[in-house]
């Protein structure tokens, strides 16, 4: 092939690295010739406890119109969303999953003449879009691994266009409170969007951790985008949702691909969000196997940054790069954080209670064979 086809896309996707998923079960498997029954996966913040009965029914349900396109405004699921949110159905745009949400965000708002802040150790994918559409991407530093609110305020300009804000925060688990989030909004020129990405909001369970649905009202600039994929358990078929003003939404809908959630996903969602004692089980089995990880990090007198999600990012005073080989052979799959600016530590999602006990007793084996 003689064309550099590479040299024709835009530049800012010229210098775009591929996202790079957690390493699936199969590949591990093919790699080290183990079984995949004997692996134990938590590298990608999934739900340990597999679909609820009343979503697998749901699908069954769907699967006799597979050969129909699904509904393209999802008329069932955002009616579902209105009512349990209260909010109206034109200010709600549904994705496939929540980053599509991300994307269509930024690509209607944003352009090469324009800068996106986020934070250091900030999701992957907002600078991923950034990049994507050639605008300037604003990495302003962290606090104490989080989101450091003061500085991110005073980094806009007059180019600033969206700004992304994860609560609470992946790869860290971080969290902002209420009187930040609302002394931050209230800086923030009506012009500039600002995405509050709570993917994990499902797993909070404390009040120092804001709800951005309570600020939709007092500021038309905000867009809160959520996902079915963690806490409801529904990672494999992608769907999440924004919720905006309806000039917002307006917009994301302009740019949206049509039917980009699919039937399958649109009937399991609407079961899901029905679903109150799966959502509960996921809270309890997370609650607990977050204090099982706690605990046995001490026990090995290992630190981890306090999370107010469905992992935890453990420090391990070294390398994380080495360890995480290690624990490959021993069949455990985490996730190296490297790429966000953290080379010692690793990111373990909260599984079962086998799982977590299987990924600490390996870590122990691995971290004292150095």
């Amino acid at each position: 092939m003689s064309c550099d086809f590479l040299s024709l896309a835009r530049p800012g996707v010229q210098k775009l690295s591929p996202y790079v998923p957690g390493k699936p079960v199969e590949e591990l498997a093919r790699e080290f010739g183990l079984q995949a029954q004997d692996i134990v996966k938590l590298a990608s913040n999934e739900n340990p406890m597999g679909p609820s009965p009343a979503v697998k029914a749901a699908i069954a349900a769907a699967l006799p119109e597979l050969t129909r396109y699904p509904d393209g405004n999802g008329f069932a699921l955002k009616q579902a969303l209105a009512e349990r949110l209260g909010v109206a159905t034109d200010s709600i745009t549904l994705g496939n999953g929540s980053n599509d949400i991300l994307e269509l965000v930024t690509r209607a708002f944003v352009g090469p003449e324009h800068e996106v802040i986020f934070s250091d150790h900030a999701f992957a994918v907002y600078p991923i879009v950034t990049q994507a559409v050639g605008a300037k991407a604003v990495s302003v530093p962290a606090k104490n691994w989080g989101h450091d609110l003061v500085a991110m305020a005073a980094a806009i300009t007059e180019s600033t266009r969206l700004i992304f804000i994860a609560n609470p925060n992946n790869p860290t688990g971080t969290w902002i409170e209420r009187a930040e989030l609302e002394v931050f909004l209230a800086k923030v020129p009506e012009r500039v969007i600002v995405v509050l990405d709570e993917a994990y909001t499902e797993y909070v369970e404390t009040d120092d951790v804001p709800n951005g649905m309570d600020y939709l009202a007092q500021y038309p600039n905000l867009l809160v985008s959520r996902t079915f994929s963690k806490a409801y358990g529904l990672a494999a078929i992608r769907v999440g949702y924004g919720v905006s003003c309806a000039a917002i939404a307006d917009a994301l809908n302009r740019v949206r691909q049509p039917f980009n959630v699919n039937a399958l996903a649109l009937a399991a969602a609407l079961a899901a969000l029905q679903d109150e004692a799966y959502l509960i089980e996921s809270r309890r089995l997370n609650r607990a196997g977050m204090q099982q990880l706690e605990d046995g990090c001490a026990a090995q007198g290992l630190s981890w940054i306090p999370s107010r999600g469905n992992f935890l990012a453990i420090d391990l005073g070294r390398e994380a790069a080495p360890i995480f080989q290690a624990l490959l052979r021993e069949g455990v799959i985490v996730r190296p954080v490297a790429n966000y600016g953290m080379p010692n530590h690793l990111r373990v999602t909260v599984g079962l209670p086998e799982e977590n006990q299987r990924f600490l007793d390996a870590l122990k084996r691995v971290m004292l064979r150095g």
